[in-house]
């Protein structure tokens, strides 16, 4: 009997209502916006609301893609929600997501795994599907990463951006669906991007408080070389393990974390532009939220279609990379 492949059958984002700009960040820190363009792309950022917390905007988020997918919470069998912002260290995100939908029926947990993942709750809550112990599952994406960053340091602060995104998994019609996925970690890597303080190694105390320890640490001219060199290599080696070549690949949803490694991987791969969504110009580096926020906005604008095949590929703390290789079903397509 061959596998059942899992399909995203609803997508739902959220970004909250606050917009933070490059000339308002002027106003804040030692920097600029022709550098912060120059160098990023990013031109302004979504700001969380004081006492906005990460599961209010996965709830957001949630709610539209279960309205988008036909879905009621009741039906739904998993919630995975991928964040590095949790609500608080316990209980899970995803539990507190699970008793404000309404999805009694629902197992629940987090996944942490960087700014990957999304792709890695899509590809989990995938599996669960192809090996029947979920007919629904929900993956979600969701931060509020403007609550741990320092904002007096230009070199990290003006990166990143609050958002969510959801998808409704369920079975995909033969021939759709997750064709095949690579999941992948370089652990020497870790002290590169890191929260260093707040957990068993280093705990709260007034010391690590002092010395901005709960705040992301980046060393972003390594991580750049990372992503650059994963993006091109699991975005190949995914098309490979589904039996296809780069130039098959009709849209590729990267993750919105710079727009220069964007475009040096997309070199590298030799797409197009226009096969290419981007939009972290308005967004920043939203993280797990990337990802569902740019296939919900390629999607919406016509750019993916019935039967494409779409490479979703990111990078992330960890250090941890991602690549999955979808055939797109349009749910909403006549029969």
């Amino acid at each position: 009997m061959p596998e059942q492949r899992a399909a995203i059958t609803g997508l739902g984002t959220y970004v909250p209502e606050k917009i933070l700009t490059n000339a308002e960040l002027e106003k804040m820190v030692d920097t600029s916006d022709e550098w912060i363009t120059t160098r990023t792309g990013i031109r302004e950022r979504r700001i969380a609301a004081p006492g906005e917390a990460t599961s209010d905007l996965a709830r957001e988020a949630a709610r539209r893609a279960l309205a988008d997918a036909g879905v009621e919470a009741r039906e739904i069998d998993l919630i995975i929600v991928a964040t590095n912002t949790p609500d608080m260290l316990f209980p899970a995100t995803a539990c507190l997501l699970q008793e404000s939908l309404g999805a009694e029926r629902a197992g629940a947990f987090d996944l942490l795994a960087g700014c990957t993942g999304f792709i890695y709750a899509l590809v989990t809550g995938g599996q669960f599907i192809a090996a029947g112990g979920a007919q629904t599952v929900l993956a979600v994406g969701a931060e509020t990463l403007s609550r741990i960053v320092n904002w007096r340091d230009r070199n990290t602060c003006v990166l990143f951006g609050d958002g969510a995104g959801a998808a409704v998994l369920r079975a995909a019609p033969a021939g759709y669906g997750l064709l095949a996925s690579r999941l992948g970690a370089h652990g020497a890597g870790g002290p590169l991007l890191c929260l260093p303080a707040g957990g068993s190694r280093r705990p709260a105390c007034r010391e690590t408080v002092e010395q901005d320890l709960h705040f992301v640490h980046m060393n972003g001219r390594e991580v750049f070389k990372f992503a650059v060199k994963t993006m091109e290599e699991g975005t190949r080696g995914v098309m490979e393990d589904a039996g296809l070549s780069v130039a098959d690949i009709d849209f590729l949803i990267p993750h919105q974390a710079n727009i220069r490694i964007i475009d040096a991987a997309v070199k590298r791969l030799g797409l197009a532009p226009e096969r290419v969504l981007v939009n972290v110009d308005r967004y920043g580096n939203t993280s797990t939220a990337s990802i569902p926020l740019a296939l919900q906005e390629a999607r919406q604008a016509g750019r993916i279609k019935d039967g494409d095949n779409v490479v979703l590929v990111g990078f992330g703390a960890g250090l941890t990379w991602a690549a999955a290789a979808v055939r797109w079903f349009d749910a909403r397509r006549p029969e």
